[in-house]
Parts: structure tokens; C-alpha cells; sequence
């Protein structure tokens, strides 16, 4: 035993100087540019990439904010970036939010995103598992094509 040991441990040390000379930066080595592209790879459930089905862990959450985006979003500078809406206003009581959506927004087929298709995913999520948002949207309303009114009840 002690013969495999010594054995491992001697052919162990060498290995690991190879390589980590091999993946070490040359010296005065420029630092690396460009665009950077990280995959993750999971196995979910098909229902995961719809967010009116989703069970609201993390890793579906990674995967639908790739592929869907929000009225706003929660960035490092800004904890309500806009990203669908362009702006929105607050009614003073805080019950009415009125979001405007940005202009030349369009889904992968090219339509574009209108008020109405807001309307039908926040009414789609707020009738599966969303239950907060079920218990507190009293209306959603589409003044216009581009303006989005969520009344809440509370």
C-alpha cells in the first residue's frame, strides 16, 4: 500500500506542474477581451420556460429571464431599471401603476409587443401560481397600444 501511495504521489506532483504551467498566463500576457459566452446546462421540465408555470425556484428563474423580459428589472445601479416599459408612473395612493412600453420592441416572429399581449401574460401568470399577484391586482387595463395600467386592490 505504502508502494501505491509513493507511486501516485510521484507521478501526482509532476502532473500537476505541467499543467499548471500549461494553463498559466504567459508573463506580461494582455488581459483578455472580447465577449464572453457562459452556458449552463440543466434538464427541465418544458413547463419551467413558461412563467405562469413555473415553481419560482432559482434555476428556472436563470432560464426565464434569458428568454423573457420584464417591465423593469432589478439591475446593480438601478433597482428598477426599465426594460419593456420605457417609464412608468405611480398613482399617490400607490394602488395605479402606468407603465409605457419602449417603442420597436418585437417578439422572435417579428410582431410587435403591444399593450394587449402585457395584459394577457400578467392575466395568464395571475391565474396559475402566482398568488400574491392574483390576491392584489384588482384590474389590468390597455388605454392605448403602448400604456399598460395595473390597479392593485391594496
Amino acid at each position: 500500500m505504502r508502494h501505491v501511495r509513493g507511486l501516485f504521489a510521484s507521478l501526482l506532483v509532476p502532473t500537476t506542474i505541467v499543467l499548471a504551467c500549461a494553463v498559466a498566463p504567459a508573463a506580461g500576457a494582455d488581459t483578455p477581451t472580447g465577449q464572453m459566452t457562459w452556458a449552463v446546462h440543466v434538464s427541465l421540465a418544458p413547463t419551467w420556460f413558461d412563467p405562469a408555470e413555473t415553481s419560482g425556484i432559482i434555476t428556472p428563474f436563470m432560464l426565464i429571464y434569458a428568454l423573457h423580459d420584464a417591465m423593469v428589472k432589478p439591475l446593480p445601479a438601478n433597482p428598477m431599471a426599465p426594460c419593456l416599459a420605457e417609464s412608468w408612473t405611480v398613482s399617490p395612493d400607490g394602488l395605479v401603476y402606468e407603465f409605457v412600453l419602449r417603442k420597436g420592441v418585437k417578439f422572435h416572429n417579428g410582431d410587435a409587443v403591444t399593450a394587449e399581449d402585457v395584459k394577457f401574460s400578467l392575466e395568464r401568470y395571475r391565474g396559475a401560481s402566482a398568488r400574491p399577484l392574483r390576491d392584489s391586482v384588482a384590474a389590468i387595463e390597455t388605454p392605448d397600444p403602448s400604456r399598460v395600467r395595473i390597479r392593485l386592490k391594496r
